[in-house]
C-alpha cells in the first residue's frame, strides 16, 4: 500500500527518464517491501530550483555534496519492515535512479512515513484494507 511523492528539478528529466524512475521505485518496493505488483500509487512533482532549500553536506560521507539535482522522494506506507528491508530499499532506489538519470546518489533523499491499516483509503469512501483484515478474521 506504498503511496509515493517524488519532487524533482524542473527540466531534470523527459517523460520517459520519469517513467523508468518510477518504475525502479516501483521495483525496489516489490522485491524489498513485498508489495503486490498491482499496489502502484505514484506522483512526481517537479519544484523551481529556487525553492528547494538544504545543506550541501549534511550527514553525507567524505567531500560528497549535494547539488542543484536534488531528488526527494517520500514513501507512506504499512508498518512493519525491518531496518534492513528498509536500508535495502533506499540502496536500491538509489542506485536505480542514478543510474537512470545520471545523477550522483547523494542527490536522492527519501523519507518512509508510516501508518496503520486504519489510516487508508484507496476510494469509494472506505477503509479497504481493514475491511480485508475483517473477513480474514
Amino acid at each position: 500500500m506504498p503511496f509515493v511523492h517524488v519532487y524533482y528539478p524542473e527540466g531534470l528529466s523527459n517523460k520517459e527518464e520519469l517513467k523508468k524512475v518510477s518504475n525502479s521505485i516501483h521495483r525496489s518496493l516489490v522485491e524489498h517491501f513485498k508489495v503486490p505488483e498491482n499496489d502502484y500509487f505514484q506522483m512526481f512533482f517537479p519544484y523551481p530550483a529556487n525553492q528547494f532549500f538544504c545543506d550541501p553536506f549534511y550527514l553525507l560521507e567524505g567531500e560528497e555534496k549535494r547539488t542543484e539535482k536534488m531528488i526527494y522522494i517520500s514513501i507512506t506506507c504499512g508498518p512493519g519492515r525491518t531496518t534492513n528491508q528498509k536500508r535495502n530499499l533506499y540502496q536500491s532506489i538509489s542506485k536505480a535512479i542514478s543510474n537512470h538519470l545520471n545523477i550522483s546518489t547523494t542527490d536522492i533523499f527519501i523519507t518512509l512515513n508510516e501508518t496503520s491499516a486504519e489510516n487508508w483509503s484507496f476510494g469509494q469512501g472506505i477503509a479497504q484494507l481493514v475491511q480485508m483484515k475483517e473477513e480474514i478474521e
